[in-house]
Parts: C-alpha cells; sequence; structure tokens
C-alpha cells in the first residue's frame, strides 16, 4: 500500500509562502510537529518551516535560518520548488529492504519518531522520498486505516485575515498527481527505477509533439491507485520539457495536481483571489464542441469557457466520465513549479490526450512570450 502522505517545498521565506497558500488557495496553517523531516530540522535551529493543508493536502514549507540548513544547499543548485516527496507506506521496513536490493541511495536510515517511523531515500535530481510508516489510527467506523490522518491530530492555528476568510476549508479532497520531470534518455530508467524500488506500475504512454517542440510521457501509478506518477522527458532541444530542466538545473517536479469535486466555483474564487493561470484560445471551445458528446449544460458548458478550463472525455467510460483540468502560471519568479487543478466526474481516471495536447500548447505559448522558442517551424525528434 502505497499514498502520498505530504510534500515539502524549499523556498526563500517559509511565512511568504505560507501566506500565499492561505490567500490564494484557501489553506490553514497547521503546526509541523507531526512531519518527521520537520522535526528534524526545527530542532537543528537551521530552519524555518511551516505547514499548511486543505482537505487531506498537506504541504510543508522550509525556508533557511542559516548557512548549514539544507534548503540552503539545495537553493545553490536548485530555484525554488519541490524538494520532497513523501509516501506513506504500510511496512517500512519490507520498502527499506526493497530500496536497499535495488541500489537505491539512502539519506536516512530508519528512525522512530513515536507517532510514526520514517526514512529518506534519493530520487531524481534535487527530489528525495520520505518514507513514512504512521501508528495505526481507529478510523470513524471503528477499522483501523494506516494512512487516515486525523484532522485532531493536527492543531489548527488562527488563519491569517485574508480572501481565504471568505472559501472553504475543505477545496481540495487529495493530491491527484505529481508530475517528474527528467533529461533525454532518463525517462525508461526513471519509470524502472520507480517499477523497481516503489512498485508503481506503468500506465498510459504519450507522444505529444507541435510544430515547435515535443515530449515524451509515461504515467506511472500504485496498485492501490493512490499514487500517479507522470513522468517527462523532452522530445525537441525546445521542449518545455527541456526548458524546465535548463531552469531548474536538472530533473525535478514540474507541477502537482490537487482533485476538487467543484472545479468551476474553486477557478472563480481562485481567480477573484487574484491567482494567475495559463490561457486557453477561444478556437479551443470551437474544437471542443465537434469533438465531444458532452453530458453538459450550455450554461455549465458557457460557465467552462468563461473560466478557461480543459475538458476531456473519457474513451471506454460510462457516460459523463469527464476530465475537467486548469493550470496556473508558474507561482515561482522562474517559468519552473505551476499547480494543475482537476475535476474527475463519474470516476474518470487516467490522463485525457486531448487536454494534455492543450496544456503542452499553452505551456509553449508561454515559452514563445518568454523566448525560448521561436514563433517559426522547428524540427524536432
Amino acid at each position: 500500500m502505497l499514498q502520498i502522505d505530504h510534500v515539502h517545498f524549499y523556498v526563500e521565506d517559509a511565512q511568504k509562502w505560507r501566506d500565499w497558500f492561505v490567500n490564494y488557495l484557501g489553506f490553514q496553517t497547521v503546526v509541523s510537529e507531526i512531519f518527521p523531516t520537520a522535526i528534524n530540522q526545527e530542532k537543528s535551529f537551521h530552519t524555518h518551516t511551516e505547514a499548511v493543508k486543505n482537505g487531506n493536502v498537506y504541504f510543508l514549507l522550509s525556508s533557511p535560518l542559516l548557512p548549514t540548513s539544507p534548503v540552503t544547499e539545495f537553493l545553490r543548485h536548485h530555484p525554488p520548488g519541490v524538494a520532497d516527496v513523501a509516501f506513506a507506506v504500510a511496512d517500512l521496513p519490507a520498502v527499506m529492504a526493497r530500496v536497499a536490493a535495488n541500489g537505491a541511495k539512502i539519506l536516512q536510515f530508519i528512525e522512530d519518531a513515536g507517532s510514526c517511523k520514517y526514512a529518506k531515500i534519493v530520487a531524481w535530481g534535487g527530489v528525495t522520498h520520505t518514507l513514512i510508516e504512521r501508528n495505526l489510527i481507529k478510523g470513524e467506523e471503528g477499522q483501523t486505516n494506516q494512512f487516515k490522518i486525523q484532522n485532531s491530530k493536527f492543531k489548527i492555528k488562527e488563519i491569517l485575515p485574508s480572501i481565504s476568510n471568505h472559501l472553504s476549508n475543505h477545496i481540495f479532497t487529495d493530491i491527484d498527481h505529481v508530475v517528474l520531470n527528467v533529461g533525454v534518455g532518463n525517462l525508461e530508467t526513471a519509470v524502472s527505477w520507480y517499477q523497481k524500488v516503489l512498485h508503481l506500475q506503468p500506465q498510459q504512454s504519450f507522444k505529444i509533439h507541435t510544430e515547435r517542440s515535443a515530449l515524451h510521457s509515461r504515467v506511472m501509478m500504485s496498485a492501490n491507485g493512490k499514487v500517479q506518477l507522470p513522468i517527462n522527458e523532452p522530445g525537441s532541444p525546445n521542449s518545455q520539457i527541456q526548458e524546465f530542466l535548463q531552469v531548474n538545473r536538472g530533473a525535478g517536479i514540474q507541477h502537482i495536481a490537487l482533485r476538487t469535486p467543484h472545479l468551476i466555483s474553486a477557478i472563480a474564487r481562485f481567480r477573484a483571489a487574484g491567482l494567475s493561470f495559463l490561457s486557453v484560445p477561444e478556437s479551443y471551445y470551437t474544437k471542443l464542441q465537434q469533438r465531444l458528446e458532452f453530458p453538459l449544460s450550455s450554461p455549465e458548458l458557457q460557465a467552462i469557457k468563461q473560466q478557461e478550463i480543459l475538458v476531456d472525455c473519457q474513451k471506454d467510460s460510462p457516460l459523463g466520465a469527464l476530465l475537467l483540468q486548469i493550470f496556473t502560471q508558474p507561482i515561482f519568479e522562474e517559468p519552473t513549479f505551476f499547480f494543475e487543478f482537476i475535476e474527475r466526474r463519474s470516476q474518470a481516471s487516467g490522463f485525457g490526450e486531448g487536454n494534455f495536447r492543450a496544456l503542452f500548447e499553452a505551456i509553449e505559448s508561454e515559452q514563445v512570450k518568454r523566448g525560448f522558442v521561436r514563433e517559426e517551424v522547428i524540427g524536432h525528434g
């Protein structure tokens, strides 16, 4: 069993980014002591860590207080971004035995923090994975649930006065997927690594290209479906993936998708709070009406268009299985990490190729504005 426990960002100012999550996305601040990586850093006095939550989504935000902070070292080599994706596991010793057997680098051997056991391994680029076995918690119906992190485990701090006071405290249900970008020729190696070390299995495969650039992608998934990890590599020298690798100075997490049951209303509120999104051309919605048989009312379709949300149908699925997706502009100063917000209707699974291509083209348009790719046709592999 495997699922995402939390994600750890390394940034220059943790308090600033705590406020950003509260103000723009309606997160709440929580104490960070429940997270083992935060415990070690706080005890060292070299790192300041904030924790925020929304629904079942938990983020840690750390910034350096002293040059000895691991955040300082990370920021020497990479711009601000995701440093660690933590996974909850059922049997940590068994997982670590598999890690060792497959030659993965171990940064932290198993430690007991009381409420959990944890270890840390090296993944790709500047990214690590903390592996956590939490103590069993009784579920609401009396059944043990290894992975449920109950709200009662966290002391909720007072929310800062902000736009978030007008937002629901549970906009998001969970982290839908995390996307990893790797260098040219590393895609199959990364797929094999996650398959052997964390038992993720390959699912969908994409080769997306336009007149200007291209990318290749494989989607990895855990057996229980709780972890989805698309892995991308550049398909051309001027690919958006290549730009990410250059600016990030190596492999890393490109974006995180947060799932919500009410995407249209959530995006309207995020826009009102001042959050910026990738633009979708008018022609997309003209083609969309021609491409799909919509289980959507005309007013809802108009609302989707107004909020510039991407829509794709699920082939070979029950009527009404739709993916609704939208993507923010990069949230940091450099064009690396961004968020995706996603709604899956009628148990829609996987990733629609139509939306995948639309995202690719939207990011490519931003690349043109930055001058990374030219307007004219460029050959690609």
